[in-house]
């Protein structure tokens, strides 16, 4: 089993991370005709239903079974009713059978049971972020194995003999995840570790002897510890003591329960796989890269090994067998990125996941000895071609003061010199996310009706070296924010690009950064989009949820303390400023977000309009922070376009006219 943690700084980097372009895919050449100077076919617009109305597709946990007992069904989670189900695929037909039913609340699919045919799923209620865990039973109920309106719950995996299921629960404490085991009949439970200092829980190793646990200092400083629970002594020893900044994250244990796999920094910019001896405390390195080890897992047998590592904003995975220690043989696959690589029961096959630019994420299998290939689900609408999509390209830009930013620029169709088109930087969540290249129904529609769309990675992103990502450390909303506006400029001197017509639009972090850029540089950019922002970190950090407490110091030492910091924190918040705020500005935000309150946005709206200037507000009242119903998806996306059209490009008021 893996329960993957990959350090304290990928842990902040999804704190207030939403509504991001996409999270895989493969890097592509820009449109060559638009390029060449050529004439492009016309362009037909879809509206946004056309690229929401794709099916997206997700693999079962790694921590538990993907692969039912007989290797007969695949586990996968899907939302092609409009909300996330859980799924049960034929490998051999692709044929899908709906284990869940939900018409409300996004159910996940995370494992079957080891040996028979029951199912674990989980969901949270209208994106409260309060999840629960369900066994989808024999008969078809679902029975909520960790009920309390307050409890917080979370799959860890399985005891070696498969009689326990361990899951993680704020049921004592609504700080401390604990560890419980749960009966696979009964569903009686029992404390297994007592989690006082509210510590991470990184993993547990396959021989249920060893538990991993992350202490996370700061944001650059992070500690690994080990509880022997076979000795009776439940006391965390330290691992991985150092002097400075050093950053440690769990990865997994290998599947003899010898080592630890783990991240460190400690040996240059990024995450490297090391491996900590159990018996005598030896460390040595396993994976070194010239960017971040995203992943390690291994299949069943520990034969195989899985990798992933974050290659400028596109995953490369290797498969290794570690008997040879030669790269698994697979046969020739799709273009995009390969990931979720679940093995079957025995070995003989793999699922996995393909994803890129213009294609969501499809389900393939591979038999391992015959290299027969399967693509088992079509996830694009039919009614659009991936040929009508736009690709993705790494494009880098001098930002203000020299510093090189990299970025993924989305280019629509036609777009020239000849034909200049409004342009959108986007903004990713965080702090300290990452935009990747992969399948954005949103961006892809936004392109499709003609605007060009650019997702900046600024300074303190994550993916570039641990330099690059603490450059914004206590400085959010500075120097971050200027890297946003020089990328607005750089845009703008793009000749195929109308420097009169580029906007600003970000998901939670990025919604900050938008209603910054339109505070703080208000000749900056034309329109704005808030999607879920930060509006008053002042609040914001006071009231975050208490099941973040693991990681509270580290957040508070890179955004800053709201008991030492608040002067800081209402410098940087758009609301205490909004009376700077003089250009079109749309606001979305989730009624049930616990991250950002829904009062932020309120409040924001109310400040702005009293400067006269022209908002809009969309407010979902079945929502969190983020999206997980398709329909609010669609509703979002038409709204962007709409506002774009009516403010930035004046279309809609022409057509009134």
């Amino acid at each position: 089993m893996t329960y993957r943690i990959t350090g304290s700084s990928l842990v902040l980097a999804g704190l207030l991370a939403a509504c991001q372009p996409a999270d895989t895919g493969t890097q592509a050449a820009p449109d060559e005709t638009a390029a060449a100077g050529q004439t492009a076919p016309a362009v037909t617009q879809y509206d946004a239903a056309t690229f929401h109305q794709t099916t997206s597709f997700g693999l079962a946990s790694s921590a538990g079974f993907a692969w039912s007992a007989d290797d007969s069904r695949i586990l996968i989670s899907s939302d092609e009713t409009g909300v996330f189900n859980a799924y049960a695929v034929d490998p051999a037909s692709g044929a899908r059978e709906a284990l869940t039913a939900s018409e409300t609340n996004a159910t996940y699919a995370l494992s079957w049971f080891p040996n028979d045919d029951r199912a674990v799923v989980t969901a949270d209620s209208g994106g409260n972020e309060i999840s629960h865990i369900y066994v989808r039973e024999l008969d078809g109920r679902l029975n909520d194995i960790t009920p309390g309106e307050e409890v917080r719950a979370q799959f860890l995996g399985w005891s070696p003999d498969g009689n326990d299921m361990w899951v993680l629960t704020n049921e004592r404490d609504q700080s401390a995840m604990d560890i419980y085991a749960y009966d696979t009949l009964s569903y009686e439970s029992g404390v297994v570790f007592q989690n006082d200092d509210a510590l991470e829980i990184g993993d547990v190793s396959p021989d249920g002897r060893w538990l991993a646990l992350v202490r996370n200092r700061t944001s650059a400083d992070s500690d690994i510890l080990l509880v022997d629970l076979a000795s009776g002594d439940a006391t965390p020893q330290l691992i991985t003591e150092h002097e400075g900044n050093i950053a440690h994250g769990v990865y997994t244990f290998t599947p003899d329960s010898t080592a630890l796999v783990y991240a460190t920094d400690e040996h240059g910019e990024f995450n490297q796989a090391w491996t900590y001896d159990l018996a005598s405390g030896d460390t040595a390195p396993l994976i070194e890269a010239d960017w971040d080890v995203s992943f390690v897992t291994y299949s069943p047998s520990g034969r195989y090994r899985v990798s992933g590592i974050n290659a400028d904003a596109r995953t490369e995975v290797s498969i290794i067998d570690t008997q040879s220690g030669a790269a698994l043989d697979l046969p020739e696959l799709p273009a995009g990125d390969l990931g979720s690589v679940r093995f079957s029961r025995d070995e003989g096959r793999i699922a996995f996941l393909i994803d890129s630019a213009t294609s969501p994420a499809n389900l393939h299998v591979v038999d391992l000895a015959s290299q027969d290939h399967a693509q088992l689900t079509n996830a694009l609408n039919p009614a659009i071609s991936e040929a009508e999509m736009v690709e993705a390209e790494v494009v880098r830009f001098e930002s203000f003061d020299g510093l090189e930013i990299p970025g993924i620029l989305y280019r629509p169709h036609g777009a020239s010199a000849d034909n200049p088109v409004p342009a959108l930087v986007w903004v990713h969540g965080g702090p300290g996310g990452q935009s990747r290249i992969g399948y954005s129904a949103t961006i892809q529609h936004l392109v499709n009706h003609g605007y060009a769309v650019y997702a900046a990675n600024n300074r303190g992103s994550s993916g570039y070296g641990k330099t690059f990502y603490h450059m914004d450390d206590r400085r959010h909303g500075e120097e971050d924010l200027r890297d946003i506006v020089a990328a607005g400029d750089w845009l703008r001197q793009q000749d195929w690009v109308d420097a009169d017509q580029v906007g600003v639009i970000g998901g939670s972090y990025g919604g900050f950064m938008t209603a910054a850029a339109l505070t703080f540089h208000p000749d900056a950019f034309e329109v704005g989009i808030n999607i879920f922002g930060v509006t008053n970190w002042e609040r914001t950090l006071a009231s975050i949820p208490p099941w973040w407490e693991s990681f509270r110091e580290a957040l508070y030492d890179e955004m800053g303390d709201p008991a030492t910091d608040a002067e800081r924190h209402r410098a940087i918040s758009p609301l205490f400023h909004a009376e700077n705020v003089t250009k079109p500005l749309l606001v979305v935000q989730g009624a049930n977000d616990p991250r950002v309150l829904q009062v932020e946005s309120d409040e924001l709206v109310e400040a702005v309009r009293a400067n006269g200037v022209p908002v809009e507000y969309v407010l979902f009242p079945d929502e969190g922070h983020g999206f997980r119903r398709r329909e609010n998806r669609i509703a979002a996306s038409e709204a962007y376009v709409s506002f774009l059209d009516t403010y930035l490009t004046g279309e809609e008021t022409a057509e009134e006219e």
